[in-house]
């Protein structure tokens, strides 16, 4: 029950903030807006303010806002042509569609400057203890366990996990002795580093060097920080956080990253109730990840998302005329094909992981 309502909270805050992004600047520019609507298909709640209709609706994984002339062929009333959405300028109804995923970005933005400015900036703070040891590695054969502190490596004493990285890397494979503290006594072992490929986050490998198969025990502290500095902090894992969607999205195609490992709403809304289980903190940073998801994935150029209703106006502003509506049409149904069979492929994906199949 957790899961499903963090889950229905935490996508429709999501949908929210990206259609608010639409509604602002179709306002902005005159644009009529007819219906504001969390969720698609049948309404479940309405009420009119004004021109608008806002709409809470039966299926809750996407939204809409509605736009008077928003289709080619429909048909407005001459004295609502002004606020009509296709009589608007190219640039401004680029603004209107791009503005849903930019605002999704921004308020990753937001909840990241916001976790930093109350929280702190979380560091790893590490010394030479072991965390892990891997199974059948050089490490477990010398006898290292977990919890044993590395004090020095062939005389040479280890201040930081860096000293015990830089002497194993550097050993060119000979045998290693090494004084250890376990359970309050030192002893010494001896270890013979070997040859193991690197790989970078997407799991490619990028290089081998010298490992005995341990990795430190971190501790995650958080260091107090004013504003400025958290904004900035906010900035950068923001960037970081879209660099890797979309290198992520390159992987895949790549086939680096196994199509397997793509989730919808099931696997999603496991996540957001194990995340709110840890804490509010950690729950707010899953949602500045969802968000930034969202946002880069709208932009993509597949016709039926933002991203492929900005391909149109871009080659509509080259053209200095739309596409055809018959064109637009083709497209849009294939964009819907295309969109509905990932559907059915994530989601695929979110119950063989639940039963455990081909894992």
């Amino acid at each position: 029950m957790n899961s499903l309502v963090s889950f229905i909270v935490l996508l429709g805050l999501l949908i929210f903030v990206h259609e608010l992004g639409h509604f602002l600047f179709a306002k902005l520019f005159g644009v009529k807006v007819l219906k504001f609507s969390l969720g698609f298909g049948p309404k479940v709640f309405g009420r009119q303010y004004g021109e608008t209709e806002y709409l809470i609706s039966a299926f809750p994984l996407g939204g809409y806002v509605k736009m008077l002339g928003e289709q080619p062929d429909e048909e407005v009333a001459v004295e609502d042509k002004e606020r009509s959405f296709s009589d608007k300028p190219v640039w401004q109804r680029m603004i209107v569609v791009a503005a849903g995923p930019v605002f999704n970005l921004l308020f990753a933005l937001l909840l990241f400057f916001a976790i930093f400015a109350v929280a702190g900036l979380p560091d790893m703070v590490s010394g030479t203890a072991i965390g892990e040891v891997t199974a059948d590695s050089p490490a477990a054969a010398a006898g290292l366990m977990a919890g044993d502190t590395i004090l020095a490596i062939d005389g040479n004493s280890t201040e930081t996990w860096e000293d015990v990285s830089h002497l194993v890397a550097t050993s060119e494979g000979h045998k290693l002795t090494l004084t250890i503290s376990r359970d309050g006594k030192s002893m010494k072992l001896v270890g013979q580093p070997t040859t193991q490929p690197t790989r970078n986050v997407f799991g490619e490998v990028v290089g081998e060097r010298y490992l005995l198969g341990i990795s430190r025990l971190d501790k995650l502290v958080y260091r107090k920080v004013g504003f400025g500095e958290a904004f900035v902090a906010g900035c950068n894992q923001t960037w970081a956080f879209i660099y890797l969607t979309v290198m992520g999205i390159v992987k895949i195609i790549q086939s680096v990253v196994p199509a397997s490992e793509l989730g919808g709403p099931i696997r999603i809304a496991q996540l957001a109730g194990e995340r709110l289980h840890a804490g509010m903190l950690h729950w707010l940073h899953f949602m500045g990840i969802l968000s930034i998801n969202l946002g880069v994935l709208n932009l993509l150029p597949i016709p039926i998302l933002d991203g492929g209703h900005l391909a149109f106006f871009s080659l509509e502003a080259v053209r200095r005329r739309p596409l055809s509506l018959a064109s637009q049409e083709n497209w849009q149904k294939l964009g819907l094909v295309l969109l509905g069979s990932l559907m059915v492929f994530v989601f695929y994906n979110d119950i063989a992981r639940l039963f455990g199949v081909g894992g």
